[in-house]
């Protein structure tokens, strides 16, 4: 439809992208497990009393016994859950009997499947909306654990496993777990990534703009440092690996890019750059080593008269 680009850029505050993102993934992944009528408008009521909560720490546990006895040497070596929960499959919201369920669902998470205590939440995290980042955190943490023994993952974590195996690779480390069993991923399409972060970084507005230069499929140096990010397309977002979990290029580029940084600190030692370290904003591809005297170098290049880019439907 006209204008969906537009509208999945910034339909909300930059600092709450990535956590729809991850909701959206969750709910897309939880409807394909289940069946539910669950979306990332209603990804809270659904799962408000507990119940699909118990009903899918029950089912992590039935995978578990499954893989135990298909692979009993490799699962020797993994932390697999040995019991499920106890769930009232009938509580309302709001009710003693959800709060429960939810409290079954915690223990069970820490006790079954040891998520640590950075990534938990508590009951009222959810039933009373005080911390939605730290519920979504715990389902993304206990879909990592559950992938390692043959559970279907969210795209996100699916995501994270290439890039892991992708590092490897480039370092020539042997595989992690190679006998372990792996559920059949997505295929990544990318062939609008280089369009979609060109878009973003355009809206750039310093005087010199802020470059971030294409090294690879998916891999990204940005700013005047060696920092390297991994970005990959989740539907309508555009995301980036940060340390062990997720953020948008956006809401990125709103913590790195000077003019859109609220950092004083960050602005100023911008600003103090020399010219012959200033650069002009681009997106542009590094060819391997020696390519240069082979090949001409392609590049994506976004100058000030290009700026900002229009919007960009996908």
């Amino acid at each position: 439809t006209p204008g969906t680009g537009a509208r999945s850029i910034r339909p909300y505050q930059s600092c709450q992208q990535y956590l729809y993102a991850m909701k959206e993934d969750l709910a897309e992944w939880l409807k394909e497990l289940y069946d539910l009528d669950i979306e990332v408008g209603t990804f809270l009521e659904v799962l408000e009393t507990g119940a699909v909560l118990c009903s899918h720490a029950n089912h992590v546990t039935q995978v578990a016994e499954e893989f135990s006895r298909a692979c009993p040497d490799v699962a020797r070596h993994l932390h697999l859950p040995t019991a499920g929960v106890t769930c009232n499959l009938t509580a309302q919201p709001g009710t003693f009997q959800a709060r429960d369920n939810v409290s079954n669902f915690i223990q069970w998470c820490r006790k079954e499947m040891d998520i640590k205590d950075v990534l938990m939440f508590e009951t009222e995290d959810l039933v009373l909306r005080k911390n939605e980042k730290n519920f979504v955190l715990c389902l993304l943490e206990l879909a990592r654990h559950a992938s390692r023994f043959g559970m279907r993952a969210p795209t996100l974590v699916q995501m994270e496993e290439e890039i892991e195996e992708e590092l490897r690779q480039e370092l020539d480390l042997p595989p992690v777990d190679p006998a372990l069993p792996r559920a059949p991923r997505e295929p990544r399409d990318l062939n609008n990534l280089d369009l979609m972060v060109q878009h973003l970084v355009s809206r750039c507005t310093c005087p010199v703009q802020f470059p971030m230069i294409k090294i690879s499929e998916g891999k990204y140096r940005v700013g005047d440092s060696d920092t390297l990010i991994f970005v990959r397309i989740l539907r309508e977002h555009v995301m980036v690996r940060v340390g062990g979990g997720w953020d948008t290029l956006e809401h990125y580029l709103d913590k790195h890019d000077p003019c859109r940084c609220t950092s004083l600190s960050h602005k100023q030692a911008w600003k103090a750059r020399s010219p012959q370290q200033q650069v002009q904003h681009e997106v542009r591809l590094c060819p391997a080593p020696g390519a240069a005297a082979r090949s001409p170098q392609p590049a994506l290049l976004v100058s000030r008269s290009q700026s900002p880019l229009p919007p960009v439907t996908w």
